[in-house]
């Protein structure tokens, strides 16, 4: 066999493990982490049909890291009976947000205007932050359908901050800076972070500090939050199949080096 198809022979096995490991389900148990464990227990703590803002504040690019911590962290609040705002402080981020909120609402057979509600994006971000400290609807006259939200029922009596139990940021950058910054003490929300394992580090002082309540960080971070909730997803298949390619990899690593002393031996 030349180099060339033994190039595609190993290209073409290690897009095989990847598929098959992804289409694999299993319920193994992760170690928690300190931080997931405490964001799962702060969604446990509080009262039904309390009203929590999820704001999609991220882009497409990272949706394969993104999309599995909004996925468990709506389970978990609609499973919850949680009320949930949703917006973005991307333009991008926009339509995901909007279509992630519908999906998971249907899951648990929840109602727009009554259960959850999304508002979209407004430029200016740190100024429309801001603004929803003194009032939401001034910020956001319209939700992201063009109702007004004084029409809305779920948006009956919330006039600001003091009718939100906590901010969820789910951000592939440096967007929940400023929900910490801009709403944290001035305001005395929890902020919770869902980001890509890259950004993970950037935001552990704050998590020393107390200003970030909790994150959940990357795959590792939400397979782990699936595990506890007994709902393995998106995140455990992604961690399962990177798992069975890092072996496949640590395997081919080894046998070449078999070959080539073997073949060194040979030539002696």
């Amino acid at each position: 066999m030349n180099n060339q198809k033994i190039r595609w022979t190993i290209f073409a096995s290690l897009f095989a493990v990847i598929v098959v490991s992804y289409i694999i389900t299993l319920k193994w148990r992760i170690p928690t982490s300190p931080s997931v464990q405490k964001s799962y227990d702060l969604i446990e703590s509080l009262p039904p049909s309390s009203m929590v803002i999820v704001s999609f504040d991220h882009e497409a690019s990272s949706l394969p890291e993104i999309q599995p911590i909004s996925y468990i962290i709506l389970r978990h609040l609609f499973s919850r009976n949680q009320r949930v705002i949703g917006m973005s402080l991307f333009a991008e981020g926009t339509a995901i947000g909007y279509q992630t909120l519908n999906k998971l609402a249907a899951e648990y057979g929840k109602k727009y205007g009554e259960d959850y509600v999304f508002l979209g994006f407004k430029p200016q971000h740190i100024s429309a932050i801001l603004g929803m400290g003194e009032s939401i609807r001034q910020v956001f006259p319209q939700d992201y359908l063009g109702n007004y939200l004084a029409e809305i029922p779920l948006m009956s009596g919330v006039e600001n901050y003091r009718q939100i139990a906590a901010v969820i940021s789910l951000a592939d950058g440096d967007r929940t800076v400023q929900w910490i910054e801009y709403t944290g003490k001035k305001h005395g929300l929890t902020i919770l972070g869902g980001f890509t394992a890259a950004m993970i580090t950037t935001y552990d002082p704050y998590l020393s500090s107390g200003q970030l309540y909790s994150a959940v960080g990357g795959i590792v971070g939400a397979a782990e939050y699936e595990g506890i909730l007994g709902l393995p997803g998106k995140a455990n298949r992604a961690l399962l199949s990177q798992t069975a390619a890092h072996i496949f990899i640590v395997l081919l690593v080894i046998a070449g080096n078999i070959a080539y002393f073997k073949r060194r031996k040979g030539g002696k």
